[in-house]
């Protein structure tokens, strides 16, 4: 088997073929899934082993003292032979992953062949392929959590220990100094326990990740801003708690605590810092310095993490292993996520070059995770899962009746947030041959004031009546994201036509679900709010492109800003990622341009923020690339679009001006003014319209809303998996 080792004499990295370790009574062998790179521990020892002998022994005083007295012991030539022998040997790195159990030793009865564990330990979860792991030092992982997830388990249960010494108070205040791995994952966990958070980091990228991880604030620790914020937060008394979290030489930390904690207040230290305590400040506050020992009660315990000796949950509520499995279970139900905290996914036959790369700073990473090569099924996420395009069903019943030429089509919406009452109605309130009919909503004070200003019949929070009033020929969907599915599955039953905004569904069993309404119902009129294949410029731009021959390649920039705090698009627990909220747009867009549905898709994320790159690939060898990205300049246009084949380019710029150039050089070139930018709700709108006025058909073919619905549920399912995932056709 492989493993990755470190000559601490030379610096040297390596993958080395070593023999694979025995399983022994009283633990499990596992075969790694995905192992995590402690960015803190990790890179120390990496950047240590590089330094000449004077700068390694300057780094560890403590391995010196013990040099002198083995020098005192057995004289000089014994211990320079034992010191360069240990020196000129190689050692592992690693101590968190996650696998799946090989074999079984005897005594163990907890897990079995086959189940994934989450596994701990600097001798036990090695970055090597397969580990022998004793019983105190693995958990199993619940259902549903992502084996790359499960791997943060180690780390998760020092962040856990570390909090656990601070003995949080709900409504308290706690300063967590460094915004690391370690830091971003107590953050959470405080702000889990009840806990405001103030966080100190230099990084202003860390310090923005923190706070959309929980923290109240966030700001390099010269800022007056940090103080500011727990002057705010403590009304002038000092936080409750400090937490270490940081490395370095530097002092500045347990000087940064005692100048913010209260009288009294706990100082926490979990990461390896400079802790020179400056006496005045600390006896003055009388503040309880307290040292977190890595992952809880049970470490460095040989009988409890050799022997599997257990402490007895009546005497010690928290141990090593119990912490591990609390983590985890903290991370199957939500309560921490992960995801963002993972800046880069390496093979694992790509370990040294990815160690060099974060050692020379070319890779920024929070935390970063070796995959290792696909191994038996259930051996976790080597390849993620393909996502089905569902069959449309047929429609069983002929097509919808024209209305008689002066009727008006009457119209229902349910909801009437900013989007409803600034992008459709307007449109709507002015266009002939509409009737609003009526407003839902869940207040009614909303519903009121949508009746006043657009002149709807009536106005409601009373649902079932409306869908009820067989006088109602269609229903738009508007409200948030995570209840557009069934809103709209039961609008088809009841045999209305349907206009859902984006997204059409969070997962593949409300997409399920939807199309199961139109099988039973046989209704399906339906159209989803993808607009921007209706915009005049794009129109217009892509018929002086005209038809293709060979494959195209486009390239989509959303330079979509971030959002303000508060924002329900933020609530990614119950309304999906702000992808999965908006990326239908971009996907159906090009899908429209290269005429065709996609087969698979490829997304990776950013490190440390929601920048993503989805890759689509279509039948004819078309690609497309969509850059979806938060971090942009807000002077930037929002959206822009290239499109090449054959010897031509379309260029749109953010909806105000496009551009095609052929291959005899000619150009096409139209321009709008800003305040005329069109993105197509007026034209999609009167599509849907007619569409229902005269019984004709959607505008947009149900099977596409599906696959474009399917290729968004899959960015997700890539992240996850951190592979390409293919679009499989139902029959």
């Amino acid at each position: 088997m492989k493993q990755v080792v470190q000559n601490y004499k030379s610096g040297e990295l390596a993958v080395l073929d070593v023999p694979v370790p025995g399983c022994k009574p009283g633990g499990v062998l596992v075969r790694s899934a995905y192992s995590l790179i402690s960015t803190g521990t990790e890179l120390m020892k990496v950047s240590e082993a590089g330094m000449s002998m004077l700068g390694k022994a300057r780094s560890r005083p403590d391995q010196v003292a013990k040099v002198v007295q083995s020098v005192a012991t057995n004289g000089v030539p014994a211990t320079y032979r034992k010191v360069m022998g240990k020196l000129d040997s190689y050692t592992p790195l690693g101590y968190s992953l996650c696998g799946v159990v090989e074999q079984v030793g005897s005594g163990i009865d907890d897990v079995k062949v086959g189940d994934l564990v989450a596994c701990a330990g600097n001798e036990h979860a090695l970055h090597a392929e397969l580990n022998w792991v004793p019983k105190n030092l693995y958990a199993p992982v619940p259902d549903g959590l992502a084996p790359r997830h499960a791997a943060f388990g180690t780390v998760g249960s020092i962040a856990m220990q570390g909090v656990r010494r601070g003995e949080p108070q709900l409504g308290e205040v706690a300063l967590v100094i460094g915004l690391g791995l370690i830091g971003q994952l107590v953050v959470q966990l405080l702000a889990a326990s009840g806990a405001r958070v103030v966080g100190v980091d230099p990084d202003p990228v860390r310090c923005e990740l923190a706070e959309r991880l929980g923290a109240a604030a966030c700001g390099d620790p010269a800022s007056a801003a940090v103080e500011a914020a727990v002057a705010e937060l403590t009304g002038g008394h000092g936080v409750d708690q400090v937490y270490l979290a940081a490395g370095g030489g530097s002092n500045q930390p347990v000087e940064l605590a005692a100048r913010l904690c209260r009288d009294r207040g706990r100082v926490v230290d979990i990461g390896k810092c400079r802790l020179d305590l400056p006496w005045n400040a600390y006896y003055e506050k009388e503040l309880d310095v307290r040292f977190s020992r890595s992952y809880g009660p049970g470490r460095y315990d040989t009988e409890y993490e050799l022997e599997g000796r257990d402490y007895p949950i009546g005497y010690v509520r928290w141990t090593e292993r119990r912490n591990l499995a609390c983590f985890l279970d903290l991370m199957a139900r939500g309560s921490v996520d992960v995801e963002p905290l993972i800046s880069h996914i390496a093979d694992f036959d790509d370990a040294v070059e990815t160690y060099q790369r974060l050692k020379d700073g070319d890779l920024k990473a929070v935390a970063v995770l070796f995959r290792y090569p696909e191994q038996k099924e259930g051996a976790g996420e080597a390849e993620a899962p393909a996502v089905t395009v569902p069959a449309v069903p047929r429609s069983g019943r002929a097509a919808a009746p024209a209305r008689a030429a002066k009727a008006p089509v009457r119209l229902a919406f349910v909801g009437a947030g900013n989007y409803a009452t600034s992008m459709l109605l307007p449109h709507l309130a002015q266009r002939e041959g509409v009737a609003l009919s009526t407003v839902v909503t869940t207040t009614a004070l909303s519903a009121a004031n949508a009746q006043r200003k657009f002149g709807f019949a009536e106005a409601t929070t009373d649902l079932d009546a409306v869908l009820g009033d067989k006088s109602i020929d269609a229903v738009f969907v508007v409200t948030r994201h995570s209840s557009h599915a069934e809103l709209t599955r039961r609008a088809l039953l009841a045999g209305k036509a349907v206009f859902v905004e984006k997204p059409l569904a969070l997962t593949e069993d409300e997409l399920a679900g939807v199309l199961a309404a139109v099988e039973e119902s046989g209704n399906d009129r339906l159209q989803v709010g993808f607009n921007r294949r209706f915009a005049p410029l794009l129109q217009e731009a892509g018929k002086r492109f005209g038809t293709r021959t060979g494959p195209a390649s486009l390239r989509y920039l959303v330079n979509a800003g971030r959002l303000q705090h508060g924002s329900w698009y933020l609530q990614q627990g119950t309304e999906g990622s702000r992808f999965a909220g908006e990326g239908g747009h971009f996907i159906d867009t090009a899908s429209w341009l290269l005429q065709a549905d996609p087969v698979s898709v490829y997304a990776v994320a950013a490190a440390g923020n929601e920048d993503l790159q989805v890759v689509l690939r279509y039948p004819d060898g078309s690609t497309a690339t969509i850059s979806y990205v938060t971090t942009g300049s807000p002077g930037f246009p929002k959206e822009t679009l290239d499109l090449v084949a054959d010897g031509k380019v379309l260029r749109l710029d953010d909806f105000v001006r496009a551009a095609v150039y052929d291959s005899s050089r000619k150009r096409w070139v139209s321009s709008r003014l800003p305040k005329a930018r069109d993105k197509g709700q007026n034209a999609e709108l009167a599509a849907f319209v007619k569409a229902v006025r005269t019984g004709g058909p959607m505008p947009v073919p149900l099977e596409s809303l599906v696959a474009t619905t399917a290729a968004t549920l899959a960015v997700q399912a890539g992240l996850a998996g951190g592979a390409p995932v293919t679009l499989a056709r139902a029959r």
